[in-house]
């Protein structure tokens, strides 16, 4: 089974920047999809982007985190990142990488809320 390991999170003051790295144990194209979600404490889950595994690698992205998170994928490597920008309290969360496959439909960061493959998870605090 394919395994999936986040990493890179931590505390970090508004406005600072992390990178978070999910290193998963198989071929990334195994899926189509890729992507990060979260959840805050007593909140709903959160997509916050994707990327197709695939051609062009076509990127989406939540409205809260656009023009600050920058999502990338090594399938040299078998990694998957997310470079946050100009970070907010409100992103406070823990940060889940995920893979699947969404057959025929699009690669969003709501899709990847679905997905069976993820982490365990990387918590992020942003304190003001």
């Amino acid at each position: 089974q394919v395994q999936l390991v986040e990493s890179g999170g931590g505390s970090v003051q508004a406005g600072g920047s992390l990178r978070l790295s999910c290193a998963v144990s198989g071929y990334l194209y195994i899926w189509n999809c890729l992507g990060w979600f979260r959840q805050a404490p007593g909140k709903e889950r959160e997509g916050v982007a994707s990327i197709e595994t695939r051609g062009s690698g076509n990127s989406l992205y939540a409205d809260s985190v656009k023009d600050r998170f920058t999502i990338s994928r090594d399938n040299t490597q078998n990694t998957l990142y997310l470079q946050m920008n100009s970070l907010k309290p409100e992103d406070t969360a823990m940060y889940y990488c995920a893979g699947g496959w969404t057959y025929g439909g699009p690669c969003t960061p709501q899709a990847s809320i679905g997905f069976v493959s993820r982490g365990q998870g990387t918590q992020v605090t942003v304190s003001l």
